[in-house]
């Protein structure tokens, strides 16, 4: 006879203190490591103004540090001004008769824009006037606001999509959690972050779709994996999503600050794109957001796809998987009906006397007696 084993419990308090401490050790470099590295790496800028003036001050700036920008040109102060309302820098330096003025998108990474103040007064030797050309919202200058609410809507939209493989039964109805999830969740959110705390900036509903569809590819992520390969699945949904999307996201500064290619991944996942996206869509009309976009569908997407592919409930996957005779002994009892039947009709024998009522105990044994 075979018997389970189980550790004892002084050996399950050490096995749980040593693989939380394994966990640990994976993540404080993670988070730590990140932040204590966090420098520019490519951050494009823009450098306007005249060719031989611009060509010298691109070159100071290459000197200053080396492999720290992507310069862009541009021929005069417009162009520079539109090249970071598109995104396409984090700020330009304008070469003018006066001198070099540095023009910012705040709204973009506040970080970003006051490591940029301190590069283009080691560039230019001197302090440089600064215009914020997109500046943040004025209720949340240094963006802290804004990074601090975005981890929420992470954490809450993981949540969702683990109480919704866990507790929900059918795929259909999952399906409907989610876009109710994320609907509600867009609305709210905007809802507190605009109008009462007032972090955001921009048009409500667009802001609340940005929102709904991090939400829909976050939970839907989770829950569509943990419908596919169950505890593993939402294991790895959280991972995707928290454990690495929050500190890859850049939420607080910006993916060209983050050692790469950990930033340029961290694009690629839900939270990261979820934050780029609401960026755009809050200061920018949603320009510079086009691939954080379409990662968001195709997330959303996948979820939905696994979640009516997946296990319609985790719970008779795991009474099969610990029960080895519970299929048998279900299927047995169903088709064992007819049997059971059977066995009673017979258990209603005759008496001895053929009247064809039913055999008693102590018919019985007087028949028995008798023979």
């Amino acid at each position: 006879m075979e018997t389970n084993r189980r550790p004892s419990p002084l050996v399950l308090a050490l096995l749980v203190a040593i693989g939380v401490t394994a966990v640990q050790a994976l993540l404080v470099p993670l988070f730590a490591g990140i932040a204590a590295n966090s420098e520019p790496r490519d951050l494009p800028v823009v450098v306007a103004g005249p060719p031989a003036a611009a060509d010298g001050f691109a070159a100071q700036l290459e000197q200053a540090r080396p492999g720290a920008f992507e310069i862009l040109r541009r021929a005069d102060a417009d162009a520079a001004d539109q090249a970071l309302r598109d995104r396409e820098a984090y700020a330009a330096f304008v070469l003018g008769p006066d001198g070099a003025s540095l023009h910012t998108a705040s709204a973009a990474s506040p970080a970003v824009a006051q490591l940029l103040s301190q590069a283009a007064s080691e560039a230019a030797g001197q302090p440089v006037p600064v215009v914020d050309v997109v500046p943040g919202s004025p209720d949340d200058p240094r963006g802290a606001g804004f990074a601090a609410g975005f981890l929420p809507l992470a954490m809450t939209s993981l949540l969702a999509g683990v109480a919704l493989v866990a507790a929900v039964w059918g795929r259909v109805p999952r399906l409907v959690g989610l876009v109710g999830f994320a609907v509600l969740a867009g609305l709210m959110a905007t809802t507190v972050l605009q109008t009462w705390l007032g972090v955001l900036s921009g048009d409500f509903l667009v802001n609340a779709a940005a929102i709904g569809l991090f939400a829909l590819a976050a939970a839907g992520l989770v829950a569509g994996l943990g419908a596919a390969l169950g505890r593993a699945g939402i294991g790895l949904g959280a991972l995707l999503v928290f454990l690495l999307g929050n500190p890859l996201s850049a939420v607080s500064s910006a993916p060209e600050l983050l050692p790469q290619p950990w930033g340029a991944v961290g694009q690629w996942l839900p939270t990261g794109a979820g934050a780029t996206l609401l960026r755009s869509a809050s200061w920018f009309d949603g320009a510079g957001a086009s691939q954080q976009l379409w990662t968001l569908v195709g997330w959303a997407v996948l979820g939905a796809v696994l979640v009516l592919v997946g296990r319609a409930s985790l719970a008779p996957q795991r009474r099969l998987a610990t029960e080895p005779g519970a299929g048998a002994g279900a299927s047995g009892g169903h088709s064992g009906q007819p049997g059971q039947l059977a066995g009673a009709s017979g258990g209603r024998g005759t008496a001895p006397g053929g009247r064809g009522e039913p055999q008693t105990a102590s018919s019985a044994r007087d028949t028995g007696q008798s023979a």
